[in-house]
């Protein structure tokens, strides 16, 4: 499987499918890829990006799929400790502590729950936490799916920071971490080496700093 960090949130996995996740760039967009399905987080704006415009089978959260069927997706709905199966790829929704909703001058805020998602698919699991704070049920994250890879926010301010995204690397155990949801704007400005210098220095947990649109490969062996 190939990893892409587009930014920001953004991340691209590649393989016998390809899964855009929170499609959402800074001053951009991501409309040049063509993913077979794109899964959301939660509503907010630099999350949901570009979703409507891509037009592809959609997964999220239930409110948020009533509102992109509204939009004429194929949006496949769930719910926070189910799994669901889309083409051959497993999505299990995972629990995040944040905000979210989805301004819609008419019908007002919507956007149910915000989550991560463990994705398996071509023998890796890939956990994205999405936007969250740090909590104690992260270890049951690991004790249940152990993903290979967890994409863990670092920016603070909105979601958790770097000292409690290395606590979350420790619950969850994949033996392979790396940084997201930072660096977007000034108000989430972060180095993130540090971060990764003190989780190899006391653990056997690499960290990989991608540049936004740089690609590594997951291999299951690793």
């Amino acid at each position: 499987m190939q990893l892409s960090w587009l930014g920001h949130a953004c991340v691209l996995l590649t393989g016998s499918k390809k899964i855009l996740i929170d499609p959402f760039i800074e001053g951009g967009s991501v409309i040049w890829t063509s993913p077979d399905i794109v899964a959301v987080t939660h509503g907010h704006e630099d999350h949901i990006g570009e979703t409507v415009v891509l037009a592809k089978k959609t997964v999220a959260v239930t409110e948020i799929a009533k509102y992109l069927t509204s939009k004429g997706l194929a949006a496949e709905g769930m719910n926070i400790g189910g799994t669901i199966i889309v083409d051959g790829v497993s999505f299990t929704m995972t629990p995040a502590i944040h905000s979210t909703g989805i301004s819609n001058g008419e019908s007002g805020s919507i956007g149910g729950a915000a989550a991560g998602f463990v994705i398996t698919f071509d023998g890796v699991k890939v956990y994205h936490a999405g936007d969250t704070a740090l909590f104690s049920d992260m270890k049951l994250i690991g004790d249940l799916y152990h993903p290979d890879v967890a994409l863990l926010p670092i920016g603070g301010r909105y979601t958790m920071g770097p000292s409690e995204a290395m606590i979350a690397a420790n619950f969850i155990g994949a033996r392979k971490v790396i940084p997201i949801h930072y660096n977007t704007w000034k108000k989430i400005e972060v180095d993130p080496l540090p971060f990764k210098q003190a989780i190899e220095r006391t653990t056997d947990i690499k960290v990989s700093v991608l540049q936004p649109g740089e690609t590594i490969v997951i291999d299951r062996d690793e």
